[in-house]
């Protein structure tokens, strides 16, 4: 297996025929060391068991067994060790910062760390996958991953790894480094070049005197390294420590997600207001304020629809404005038009009137349809008697310029039918009935100045406006008269 060279290894005139030999001595120390391993680390669960069962009687026999494969394991580490190593660390690092000094330096670090946090193995959570191809150090990492709470699955080789994880979530992955077929480096190359895999931590498990193999794993990607035998306390800290990096990470991908989410809803309602807004605007230009603005939200039932309600409808046109259309010049007429129609389009929408239509100098307003109001007779009155005070400051200036124009109102109370009169692409909100046909042939009896109402309608306001009768009128199309009164003033 070819290592890459780095511009901090050692010069090449400094390789000693023991370094050459350094692939062949690494199998053998493998080979030698990993019945050790198990030999220690199951000494070590056997011995914490005991404790816990009560079986003390068992833990000197245990401890003498463990003991005897650590110091085993020390001769071989020490015998077996290449000269080149030796000659590498001299004159840089102290001989007592050999590697497996390293390992005790950390143990003592972690230690107290993980006492100070007082973890309980039997609260840890999280989904691990084992990859190594010896069984004895799977069942090892199974038995005591399992002891310390996580969800535990292995696997013996670097192909099945990555079938797993096709179907099963992990959150953290104990890679072994020397496997046949496909090693330690090739899996993690792969998990780190796929977008669904890279972000999952990957733990090297290696032998302590492969540092090399470590640093190589550890700059493809790895996130640590566990050296073998595994100690418990550097296991426990280090899988804590990576599971508590990928939770961290999933949090941050997760609220990342969420606040696109709610960018994304937040661009969404911004769009559909402005929509809402631009349809509002081209509504407007055809109904009303309030019955645009239901259209829109759709917070009532579709006021398009035809229906039937009490309506106060008001009518109300310009006296003598057939006589000035004739004899004035249009541009006269277009700025008389404006300007009446600007009055009155302020005082309809002031008193939340709905402006059927207007044509010309005629305009019809309903109150309580589309948007229901309250004292919707008494709206309209006092909106006339304000449009009447308008009318003649506008009369002053029109005098002026000769135009002979007054003002003149019919308002009529009752039931009619409401709804869309038109066609496909130009439609009217209207009403037919009785109602809106009296208010308009009110407005045609009402002389310059006059507010003609019935007395129906007059007969609730008498204590709240002044009037005088008008006598009986006969309109077009009722066949009995009708008792009008022309509105003065409010009372008080």
């Amino acid at each position: 297996m070819s290592v890459e060279k780095n511009p901090h290894d050692i010069p090449e005139q400094q390789t000693t025929e023991a370094s050459r030999k350094e692939p062949s001595l690494a199998n053998v120390r493998h080979t030698l060391r990993t019945p050790l391993n198990h030999i220690i680390g199951y000494s070590e669960m056997l011995i914490e068991e005991a404790g816990e069962r009560g079986l003390e009687a068992f833990s000197a026999d245990l401890q003498k067994i463990h003991t005897a494969g650590k110091q085993l394991l020390s001769c071989i580490n020490e015998f077996l060790d290449p000269a080149m190593m030796e000659r590498a660390l001299a004159g840089h690092v102290s001989k007592t910062l050999t590697s497996a000094g390293l390992f005790r330096e950390a143990e003592r670090d972690i230690r107290p760390l993980v006492a100070d946090h007082g973890t309980d193995s039997k609260t840890a959570s999280g989904r691990i996958l084992v990859v190594d191809d010896n069984e004895n150090n799977r069942d090892m990492l199974f038995r005591r991953l399992k002891n310390e709470g996580y969800d535990v699955s292995t696997v013996e080789n670097g192909q099945h790894a990555l079938a797993w994880l096709k179907s099963q979530p992990v959150d953290l992955i104990l890679l072994d480094v020397m496997m046949p077929e496909m090693d330690g480096y090739e899996v993690l190359s792969q998990l780190k070049d796929d977008v669904a895999w890279r972000d999952i931590p990957v733990i090297m498990i290696s032998a302590l005197d492969e540092i090399e193999s470590v640093v190589r794993c550890i700059e493809r990607g790895a996130e640590d390294y566990l050296p073998k035998p595994f100690n418990p306390v550097l296991l426990r800290a280090r899988i804590g420590a990576c599971l508590e990096k990928k939770r961290l990470r999933d949090l941050e991908v997760q609220h990342a997600r969420e606040l696109a989410e709610w960018n994304k809803t937040l661009e969404d309602r911004v769009q559909e207001q402005v929509t809402q807004l631009e349809r509002l605007g081209r509504l407007k230009r055809f109904f009303s304020p309030q019955l645009a603005a239901l259209i829109v939200s759709g917070d009532a039932e579709d006021p398009l629809k035809t229906h039937r309600r009490e309506l106060t409808v008001v009518f109300l046109d310009l006296r003598g404005f057939t006589a000035f259309a004739e004899t004035a010049e249009p541009e006269e007429v277009m700025d008389v038009l404006h300007e009446y129609h600007a009055a009155m389009g302020k005082l309809i929408l002031e008193y939340e009137g709905t402006l059927e239509h207007f044509a010309g100098d005629g305009m019809m307003i309903f109150f309580n349809d589309p948007a229901p109001v309250s004292d919707p007779a008494e709206r309209a009155i006092r909106m006339t008697l304000a449009m009447r005070e308008r009318v003649k400051e506008l009369t002053i200036k029109w005098h002026k310029l000769s135009y002979e124009l007054d003002f003149g109102v019919g308002i009529a109370q009752g039931y009619a039918t409401i709804g869309a009169i038109g066609f496909e692409g130009r439609w009217e909100y209207g009403a037919i009935g009785n109602v809106p046909n009296l208010a308009a042939r009110l407005c045609g009896e009402a002389k310059p100045g006059q507010i003609l109402v019935p007395q129906r309608l007059l007969g609730s306001f008498e204590e709240t406006v002044e009037a005088e009768p008008v006598g009986e009128l006969s309109l077009k199309g009722f066949h009995r008269t009708i008792t009008a009164y022309n509105v003065l003033r409010l009372r008080g």
